[in-house]
This record gives C-alpha cells, structure tokens and sequence, in this order.
C-alpha cells in the first residue's frame, strides 16, 4: 500500500504568483519484502513520472529604457518658484505629482510628447514641496524619480499700484492701468500673474508702457453693467531678479455709457449717453498756437477747482496766467483738460478756440452747479470717453499719455 504526498511550492516569477506541485513514490507499507518489491516495481515502471520536476525559471525585472530627472535636485533650498523642471528621456511620462507639505497638489501638464511637465503656475515661495515622477519606455518597463525641495522667501518686494479703488464704478473707457516701483524684467510673468474675470466674458489684455507700466483693457468700450474682478497672483512671481510681488483682488463695475466728442473746428461738443439723453455743448479749444490733441481720451480723474500756470508749460506763447480753474477733469498726463471756463466773453463758446491744449465749457468763478460745465461735470464719471477731431494738431495723442490706449490698434495692443 503506497501514501502519496503533496508539496505545493510557490514562487514569485517576474512579479506573479506561480504555483507548481510535486509527487513522489514513498516506501513504508505494512511491512515485509513483499512492499519493497512493489516499490521497485513502481520505480521501474513510473520512472518518467517519478522524475524529479525542474526548478522555475527565474527571470529578472526588465530594465527601463526610460529615464526621469527632476530639478531642483533632493534637498535644495531657496530655489526660484518657476524652477522646477521634470523630463524624460528613453521614453514618456506617465505620471507627475508634485504637492506641499499639506498634500495639496500643484496643477500641471505632461507635454504632447510626454518629454516634460510643466507646472500651471509658478509654485509658492517659502513652501516645501515633494515631487514624484513616473515614465514608460516602449515596451512599458518603467522608471521614477523623487525630490525634495524648498522655495525662497523673499526678501524684496516691488509694489504694484494701480487706478482702480475697490467697488467703485467707471465709465466703459475705462484702462486699467498698473505703476510697478521697480523696473519689470519678466514682463511675460507679470501680464500672466494679472487677471481679469468679466460678468460677461469680455476678455481683456496688457500692453507695456515702458518696463513700469502694465495698461489693460478690453478689445472694444466696456458693456455697461459688466462686473470686474482683478486678481493679482504676485506674491510667486519674480519681477526681477529676487524680487516678487503681492497677491489682491479689486472688484469693480461699469457704469452707463458716455462718449462725448469734441469738433474742434465746429467748436461744439457732442454728449452721447447710453440712455438716449444726447446733448451739444458749446465750446472752446486749443488755438492754433497751442491746439488740443486729435484722439480718444479717457477722464482720469475728476480734480475738482485745479490752479493752472502758464509757467507749468514748457514752450507757452502769449499772455502768462494763473487762475483757479473750476470743474476740472484731468484728460492726458501732460495736462489737457476739459475744465470750467469763466474768464472768457460769452462770445467766444461756440464761436472760437482760444485755450492752451484744453476743453473749456462755460463757467462761473468758483463753479457753477448750473452752467454747462457744472452739468457736464456732474454726470461724468473716470473712464469716460472723449473724443477729439478736427483740431488743426496733426499729431494724433500717444497711447501712452494718460488713459489713451485706445489710440492703438487691438492688433498692436
């Protein structure tokens, strides 16, 4: 009598489970020569099937063509917020994850060609970050990476200023125009680290004035009613070399529609509203010694009675002056307004141009809730239009003078 005996081995092959099983005759019967000789026999005639079974072939982890590197290296300090880098060579990436501290993952994006991942954003200064890296080669072995690293803290700040105060309601000229305190050197970063998010979807782009100033504004005049919210995403950015800015939101609205237009040679001024209530003003402009500037000009601000010398103006012809000028709303940079006039006979609104480069309406001494200019100036607001033609100045005024980006083309904006 035999007793058969199983032993199951398991094995671990290229990373499964593979089980295989053995048997094998035994001796021990009951005893006497008679079980001996059966085993003999047994032996003899199973010899092939009391074979002893071969080992498993053991075969070693596939090597991965595939190579990930990531910097900054493990155990980096102070490094620059857009400095990391995750590639790929010998194959793509699969998968990238990087994350703070808290577990909270930065959002990116693995290329067309699966060589690199680029981040969305730039990362948070002063922040620990773990990165984890994953790429296949073309048979699908794969290889990873790990790093550790820390982003600087800055140590200098440039501040960012601009035209706009929280909840106030502008005109749908309005340019959005933003001051740094120290010269911009990645002007790409900065434009991307400010956004606007419209009620209405109007989207809204830069253009740089120099290496200070930052304009925005939409393709065509605001729609009126539309919400704006400006996110400032600074506080990560370099703006130059080692120094970043400051995070903020401003929200703002647009108001009704005015657009006024000033015919210089007809010494009138057309005051379209959004509400139908259109008007024409009697006015004076620029002589032709010192004509008003063609163009779209946007109020910057409304200033009130404002002192105005003749000795402020570089190459001034004729009588000097220095009056209070009442009802003032401040039109370019370099000093055209259009203002309260009550120096002036009569005679002269509507009939001739005889201002230094600005927009008179009549006026009384002190300003007058009544007169023309009063009434103008009551129902203007910052970010009004006014328009500019046919003034005897050839030059058309420079974006760049005041509020007056819309004297270039969305093309070159």
């Amino acid at each position: 009598m035999r007793s058969i005996r199983r032993v199951v081995v398991a094995g671990l092959v290229g990373g499964a489970m593979t089980l295989t099983a053995a048997c094998g005759g035994g001796g021990g019967g009951n005893g006497g020569g008679g079980g001996g000789s059966a085993a003999k026999a047994d032996l003899g005639a199973g010899a092939a099937a009391s074979r002893p079974a071969e080992a498993p072939t053991s075969t070693a982890p596939k090597v991965s063509k595939a190579a990930v590197s990531i910097e900054p290296k493990a155990g980096s300090v102070d490094v620059a917020p857009n400095a990391i880098k995750v590639g790929a060579t010998g194959g793509k990436l699969t998968t990238v994850k990087v994350s703070d501290k808290t577990g909270k993952e930065v959002s990116g994006t693995i290329s067309a060609d699966g060589s690199s991942w680029t981040p969305t954003a730039a990362l948070a200064v002063g922040t620990a970050y773990q990165v984890s890296a994953m790429a296949a080669d073309a048979d699908g072995a794969v290889a990873t990476a790990d790093s550790n690293f820390t982003t600087l803290t800055p140590t200098a700040l440039a501040k960012a200023s601009d035209n706009v105060d929280n909840d106030a309601t502008y005109g749908v000229g309005m340019i959005v125009s933003v001051e740094f305190s120290k010269d911009v050197k990645n002007k790409d970063d900065v434009a991307k680290g400010i956004t606007f998010e419209t009620s209405n979807g109007t989207a809204v782009k830069g253009h740089w004035f120099g290496d200070r100033r930052l304009d925005f504004r939409p393709e065509q005049y605001w729609v009126p009613g539309t919400k704006v919210v400006v996110h400032y995403r600074l506080k990560s950015v370099e703006i130059t070399p080692g120094v970043y800015g400051g995070d903020r939101d401003e929200p703002f609205t647009i108001g009704r529609s005015q657009i006024s237009t000033v015919d210089a040679a007809a010494h009138k001024m057309t005051v379209a509203r959004g509400d139908g209530q259109n008007s024409e003003i009697d006015i004076t402009s620029g002589s032709e010694d010192h004509p008003t500037w063609n163009g779209t000009m946007v109020v910057m601000s409304k200033e009130g009675t404002v002192r105005m010398q003749s000795s402020t103006l570089p190459g001034m012809t004729g009588a000097p002056y220095d009056l209070q000028v009442p009802h003032s709303m401040r039109l370019t940079t370099s000093g055209t307004y259009v203002h309260g006039n009550w120096w002036a006979k009569n005679s002269i609104f509507g009939g001739d141009n005889v201002s230094h480069g600005c927009v008179g309406l009549k006026d009384v001494e002190g300003g007058g809730d009544s007169t023309s200019m009063g009434k103008f100036y009551d129902s203007s607001v910052v970010g009004d239009v006014v328009i500019v033609k046919n003034s005897v100045k050839k030059e058309t005024l420079d974006p760049s003078n005041g509020l007056s980006g819309w004297n270039l083309p969305w093309s070159s904006w």
